[in-house]
């Protein structure tokens, strides 16, 4: 079978690869085509300046369309395509990571977008459903050059052969998973599975949780449903964005360059700890005191802190005004109070009408002090005294320095600060331990869902905000005019002395006769060419067109009450494992996590297949989960190596390491070590070049991690340090990276699992 072969620079084996060759160079051609035409337009959109407002959005729209098809354009430049399926009708389609069409008048399709529905056979037929198929072909390329086929045959009565039949179907899968790693996620756009694709092309209403265990390819699944989405609703979600949410900074790179290789730019990747405009989450927290923050019971916590804020005078609060002391004692205030919380606004929006609630009152105490009569008790002031009286109060600075202090304007970080540096006035002793810390702490990933909690509940009293915007516009507008004035002085000097002998010189147009200042204005203002992610980015209350969150089971239940804010319509899709919870805020139960949103109105789906993990290390991981919880099930392995993983023990961990890192690094791909955080510098000390730190470069050859960093992830060897140290779920996460050798080193006592399984492992 020729399936697989090498071709030289200089000859084809035969005529089926030249023919593939010359299509995809067809391709390329148009590509390179649509590229420069692109570059051209935005080049000449943008050189255009200052235009009329509709020219103008014109261009900004002609700028946002080209620049992404530009980048759509240079991102799929590689394995543009990857297949082709010839049906029994006679037509032949070839398929590929986006879309194109030839430059004739029919805008004839010569290469079909993965997502389309008439490619969908090419990952469902099989020879019992052929789906009108007669062939399926993948393609395998190098940069821009054709170096094998590999061909399926579905309707078995057809005889026809080319040479390049590949009779178990199984070859580009296999080369795949067998293939050595980059550290960065590939896509797995040539090698979609039939359960996999049923996922992925899912309708986007509500909420999907996608449930698989290690190497199931839960997360590539997701990604790709990212990318079929924003195909299948282009407007929507391209004017929303879709939001994907990862366990870490190093998840997130690992998994940067799928979406841009399907030919998608527009998505917002981020961590829970990056979705507080503002704030990026750079310290740690205890595992108890992140399970304190997580709690539900945390909005109610902070409802009650910002309720504390609301202060009543203790004793009383006096005013001078005019010569006379005013009082404002707790019963006035506590008045005030309660009817500026009866409008049921967030904190410090409310403050308008608390600020006229007491200017009220503090006018009717000095109307009862000066404007009485003294022998009858009758008001001596009219209406528009009373409105004097309390203009001037609210002239008076110690008006405001009482309201400042009875209910203040606050900011969430300033909020939260103060409650974490003195929370036990509002949580049990045990619990404002694990939490209290210094007001100049960094933030923690636990602390974003309770600034943005604390958001919800102060509100933004944006009086001043408009007040400063309306300023800014009124001096655009002043200077609009000045600049109309000098335009109509120049014009009357000029034509002044031309009227009698050229009357039609006066009736030429200028500036100030077709536009007024404020308009003149509002053609100047900045534009702003950010895309729809980079503006969600930098909004709290952005709406997104979708959620995807991965590794769900991890976030804690405040985590889900920020992400739901963010869409409200819950369009989300949820991937993960409850075997791998590790994180004590997290959840764990899809049940107990959607509850509170959608009660039982979810869909759940199972990816049982493992494609990453060779049976004999998954029979070792299965082990030690089964140690803790004997009906455990995992996903069976799709392949053997024969290569089983070994176990053991030293007395000099630091050189243990440097010498299983020589044994177990790979000619290509790359090696994790993963070890307990608080053994990174020792072990950093003797691996030359090996990176570590919170966001550590997982292209590198070898990558030292901690266990919750490498979730997600995946490397051709792993050596696990110290799995005594590990929680259940940790460790089983630490096992299960591997795609081809796994070895373990410990100095202390095994985990029930692993002792089992110590003596018969290689």
């Amino acid at each position: 079978m020729r399936a697989g072969a090498e071709l030289s620079n200089t000859e084809f084996p035969d005529d089926e690869l030249r023919r593939e060759q010359e299509f995809i160079d067809g391709l390329y051609a148009r590509v390179d085509a649509l590229r420069g035409d692109a570059e051209t337009s935005v080049t000449d959109a943008l050189a255009q300046g200052h235009t009329p407002m509709q020219a103008r959005l014109e261009r900004d729209i002609l700028v946002a369309e080209r620049s992404g098809l530009l980048a759509a354009l240079n991102a799929v430049d590689g394995s543009l395509c990857f297949g082709r399926i010839d049906l029994t009708s006679g037509t032949a389609h070839h398929i590929g990571r986006i879309g194109l069409r030839a430059d004739d008048a029919e805008r004839t399709p010569v290469l079909i977008d993965w997502r389309a529905d008439v490619a969908r056979p090419f990952y469902l037929a099989t020879g019992h459903t052929p789906m009108g198929l007669r062939r399926r072909r993948h393609i395998a390329t190098e940069g821009r050059r054709v170096t094998a086929l590999h061909d399926e045959i579905l309707d078995l009565g057809d005889e026809t052969r080319t040479g390049h039949e590949d009779p178990s179907g199984d070859a580009v899968l296999l080369a795949a998973l067998n293939s050595a790693r980059t550290g960065r996620m590939s896509d797995i756009v040539r090698t979609i599975q039939a359960d996999q694709d049923r996922i992925i092309r899912a309708p986007h209403r509500g909420v999907l949780v996608v449930e698989g265990g290690p190497g199931t390819g839960k997360t590539a699944v997701a990604l790709h449903r990212a990318a079929y989405l924003l195909y299948e609703h282009r407007e929507l979600l391209a004017r929303r964005a879709v939001l994907i949410v990862g366990p870490n900074p190093a998840f997130l790179g690992y998994i940067g360059e799928v979406l841009p290789s399907l030919g998608e730019t527009g998505v917002l990747l981020a961590t829970v700890g990056e979705l507080f405009p503002g704030v990026k989450a750079t310290a740690a927290d205890t595992p108890e005191a992140a399970a304190v923050k997580g709690r539900a019971e945390m909005a109610e916590v902070l409802a009650e802190v910002v309720r504390g804020r609301q202060a009543l005078p203790d004793p009383v609060i006096t005013i001078e005004h005019d010569r006379e002391v005013l009082m404002l004692d707790d019963g006035l205030v506590a008045v005030a109070r309660e009817r500026t919380r009866a409008a049921k606004l967030p904190h410090n929006a409310a403050r308008e009408h608390f600020e006229g609630h007491i200017l009220n009152t503090l006018t009717e105490l000095y109307a009862e002090r000066v404007g009485t009569d003294p022998y009858d008790g009758t008001s001596l002031l009219d209406a528009s005294d009373i409105t004097q009286i309390r203009d001037e109060l609210a002239e008076n600075p110690e008006v405001w320095s009482a309201i400042d202090r009875l209910w203040p304007v606050l900011t969430p970080q300033r909020l939260v600060a103060d409650f974490l540096a003195a929370p036990e006035e509002f949580l049990p002793e045990e619990d404002a331990d694990a939490i209290r810390r210094p007001v100049t702490r960094a933030w923690t990933t636990a602390d974003v869902p309770l600034l943005d909690e604390a958001a919800e509940l102060l509100g933004e009293d944006d009086r001043t905000a408009r007040a400063r915007a309306e300023r800014e516009r009124q001096e655009q507008i002043a200077y609009a005019q000045g600049v109309l004035d000098v335009s109509y002085a120049s014009r009357t000097f000029e034509f002044e002395d031309k009227e009698e002998s050229d009357p039609e010189a006066a009736e030429v147009l200028s500036a100030h006769d077709i536009i007024d200042a404020e308009r003149f204005a509002e053609r100047h203002e900045e534009d702003d060419h950010r895309s729809a992610a980079e503006r969600a980015a930098a909004d709290r209350t952005w709406a997104f067109g979708h959620i995807i969150v991965d590794e769900a089971q991890e976030l804690s239940p405040m985590a889900w009450r920020l992400l739901m804010r963010r869409c409200p319509t819950r369009s989300m899709t949820l991937v993960g494992d409850p075997a791998q919870t590790a994180e004590a805020a997290g959840v764990g139960s899809w049940e107990k996590i959607l509850e509170p949103y959608v009660e039982d109105r979810w869909e759940h789906t199972r990816l049982g297949v493992n494609y990453r993990t060779p049976a004999e290390i998954m029979d070792l991981a299965a082990a030690v989960v089964r140690a803790e919880h004997p009906g455990f099930e995992p996903p069976s392995s799709v392949r053997s190596t024969g290569v089983r993983p070994w176990i053991r023990a030293t007395d000099d961990l630091p050189s243990a390491v440097a010498e299983a890192v020589g044994e177990l690094t790979p000619d290509e791909g790359r090696l994790a070590v993963i070890a307990p955080r608080e053994l990174h510098r020792a072990l950093a000390a003797r691996l030359d070049g090996v990176t570590a730190g919170a966001e550590p470069d997982l292209t590198r050859g070898v990558v030292l991690l901690d266990p919750r960093q490498s979730k997600g992830l995946e490397f051709d060897s792993v050596l696990v340090v110290e799995p005594g140290r590990y929680g259940t779920s940790d460790l089983y996460v630490a096992l299960t990276r591997a795609t081809q050798h796994l070895g373990v080193l410990h100095t202390g006592p095994l985990p029930k699992g692993l002792a089992d399984a110590g003596a018969g492992a290689a």
